[in-house]
C-alpha cells in the first residue's frame, strides 16, 4: 500500500468537515475588534497581535477554566442580531475558504441574552448567517444548541425545548458543554430525555477535564450519539471496546486538547491509540479562533505527529461525513461524493474491503 503522506497543500484541497466547532470561540481577530468599536465595549487589547497576546490565543492554558476565559470577551459582542449573524456569515466563508463542505455549529443561545434578545431571536440570527454563508459559498451547514453544564439544569431543559422547536429548521442536535469537572451529565437527564424523546441527535462534550467515568455517564445516561472530546476514555478499556463497538463517533480537537491540558502534550495524545483500534475517529477544530486553527491544520498535526499517510488522513475525513447529524439519505448521499472526490475505491480490495496500512 502507498504509504504516502500529504503536503499542506493538498489537505487544504481535499474536501472536508467539521463536526465540533464553537460559534462563540471561531470569530475573526479583527471582527472582535470592529465589532467593540462600533458597540463601545472595552477590549483588553486594541490590536489583533496585543489580543492574541493578551487573550493566550493558540497558547498552553493552565486548565480548561482558563481556555474558556476568552470566551468572556468574545461573549461581550455577541447579543445583538446583527453581531451573530455576521459571526455566523464570515465562519461559513473561513471555513468553505479551506474546502470545508459541512460542519456543525455549536453555541449556546442563553449566553447571549444579556442586553435583551431572546434565545429565538439568537437562533434565527445565527441560522440566516449561516444560509447566508451557504447561498455565498456552497458549504451546508447544522446547529447544535448547547446546554451549560455548570448552570442550572432547568435551562438546560429550556434549550432543549428550543432544540424540539427548532427541529428540521436547521437544528441538527444538542450538546451538554462548559466546566466539565465536578459538573456530572447526568445532572441535565431532563433535558436529554425531551431531545432523545423528539428523536433528535445528541452529542455531549466528555472525557475532557474529567475521567472516563464521564463519558460512561454520556453514553449510559444520556444517551449521546457523539462524544465531544473523548480524550480520556482510554482509561476505561471496557468502555472504549463498546463505545467501538456500537460506532459511536469520537469528535477529536488535537491543538484544543493541548491547549487546555487535556493532554500532557500533542505526542501523549491517545488519537493513534483510538484510530488503530478501529473506533471512529474525526478530527475538528473546537474554537478555530481560540486555538488559532483550522481544519487543515488539524489534519496535518495528526498526519506528521503520529506518521499518519494519505489513507490515513482520507480514512478520518469519511468517518466525519460517517458521523454528521443528517439523515441517512443524505448522509449516504455525502458518502458517495466524498468517495469519489477522495478516491477511496483505488484502495478498495473486494475480498478484505479497505486496507489500512498504520
Amino acid at each position: 500500500m502507498n504509504n504516502r503522506k500529504l503536503t499542506k497543500e493538498e489537505i487544504h484541497a481535499l474536501p472536508k468537515i467539521d463536526l465540533h466547532i464553537h460559534l462563540d470561540g471561531s470569530l475573526r481577530p479583527a471582527t472582535i475588534l470592529e465589532l467593540a468599536a462600533s458597540q463601545g465595549v472595552e477590549l483588553p487589547a486594541d490590536s489583533e497581535d496585543e489580543l492574541a497576546r493578551v487573550l493566550n490565543l493558540g497558547q498552553r492554558c493552565d486548565s480548561l477554566e482558563e481556555y474558556l476565559k476568552v470566551f468572556d470577551v468574545t461573549l461581550s459582542i455577541l447579543q445583538d442580531e446583527e453581531s451573530l449573524r455576521r459571526v455566523s456569515l464570515e465562519l461559513v466563508e473561513d471555513a468553505a475558504a479551506e474546502s470545508v463542505r459541512y460542519m456543525e455549529v455549536r453555541f449556546s443561545p442563553v449566553l447571549h441574552t444579556r442586553q435583551g434578545l431572546t434565545m429565538e431571536g439568537v437562533i434565527d440570527a445565527v441560522l440566516n448567517g449561516l444560509r447566508e454563508g451557504e447561498r455565498k459559498t456552497g458549504l451546508k451547514s447544522g446547529v447544535i444548541i448547547c446546554g451549560i453544564r455548570n448552570m442550572d439544569p432547568d435551562i438546560s431543559y429550556q434549550l432543549a425545548q428550543l432544540c424540539v422547536s427548532y427541529k428540521n429548521e436547521g437544528v441538527v442536535g444538542f450538546d451538554l458543554a462548559g466546566a466539565e469537572y465536578n459538573h456530572p451529565p447526568k445532572d441535565h437527564l431532563k433535558a436529554f430525555y425531551l431531545v432523545a424523546n423528539n428523536n433528535l441527535n445528541v452529542t455531549l462534550h466528555a472525557g475532557e477535564a474529567a475521567g472516563a467515568g464521564s463519558i460512561h455517564q454520556a453514553v449510559h445516561y444520556n444517551k449521546t450519539n457523539r462524544i465531544g472530546h473523548g480524550t480520556r476514555l482510554f482509561e476505561d478499556g471496557d468502555l472504549m471496546n463498546y463505545i467501538n463497538d456500537h460506532r459511536i463517533p469520537l469528535e477529536i480537537c488535537l491543538s484544543s486538547n493541548v491547549q487546555t491540558n487535556a493532554v500532557s502534550s500533542i505526542q501523549a495524545h491517545p488519537l493513534p491509540l483510538y484510530y488503530r483500534k478501529g473506533l471512529r475517529v474525526t478530527l475538528n477544530t473546537d474554537n478555530r479562533l481560540v486555538s488559532m486553527t483550522t481544519v487543515t491544520d488539524e489534519l496535518w498535526l495528526a498526519q506528521e505527529t503520529f506518521n499518519l499517510n494519505e489513507f490515513d488522513i482520507k480514512s478520518i475525513i469519511m468517518n466525519g461525513f460517517k458521523s454528521m447529524f443528517q439523515p441517512y439519505a443524505v448522509r449516504k448521499g455525502y458518502l458517495q461524493r466524498m468517495r469519489e472526490e477522495l478516491e477511496l475505491d483505488r484502495y478498495y480490495n473486494p475480498d478484505f474491503g479497505m486496507k489500512r496500512d498504520f
